[in-house]
């Protein structure tokens, strides 16, 4: 398996939203997980320090990803792309009935606040969500890793990301609310 890109300046990773599935062949995932309750359906990819959470509802899907500079993405489907510069809020419905909302912030921390949330959040990984480092890039005794908790709730997925990057010491954070009353 080839080694993500992690070494890209924070504020040129890309957020992206579709209403529609993207085909697993356009990225390199480390982990994966695949929910299903009674009203919807997950996947949850973690690509790198970036991550795809697409969900599937009735005839409905979105998908959000966040992406390095220089993934291929297609236009079709598209609903929202921005960068990360500062934090940032976004909301839609779509007329199937199915909402949408994600918070997320940029935080440049100091190498002891980022090593104590890598160990913090690989303990809490143990018990929830999914958990990916990678040794070998590591850059200053810090290593990047991506953690994804999700709550899958009877009509509502909560998604959580932390996503490192230690030559920046920053973490990128997300939180979405994919809703479907």
């Amino acid at each position: 398996m080839e080694s993500p890109q992690i070494n890209v300046a924070v504020e040129e990773l890309a957020f992206n939203l579709y209403q529609r599935p993207l085909h697993p062949e356009l990225f390199q995932i480390y982990a994966k997980r695949h929910l299903r309750t009674n009203k919807y359906e997950s996947l949850i990819w973690i690509t790198g320090c970036t991550h795809v959470v697409s969900v599937f509802v009735r005839d409905a899907c979105l998908t959000e990803v966040v992406s390095a500079p220089g993934q291929m993405l297609p236009q079709r489907g598209l609903i929202e792309r921005f960068q990360f510069r500062g934090p940032r809020s976004h909301k839609c419905t779509l007329k199937r009935g199915v909402s949408y909302m994600t918070d997320f912030q940029v935080e440049k921390m100091s190498p002891n606040l980022y090593q104590q949330s890598y160990k913090d959040l690989e303990r809490f990984a143990k018990s929830r969500g999914v958990f990916i480092k990678f040794p070998d890039l590591g850059v200053g005794g810090l290593m990047p890793f991506c953690y994804i908790d999700f709550e899958a709730r009877p009509e509502e997925l909560h998604i959580h990301t932390f996503a490192a990057y230690p030559d920046q010491v920053t973490v990128v954070k997300t939180q979405s609310l994919f809703d479907f009353h």
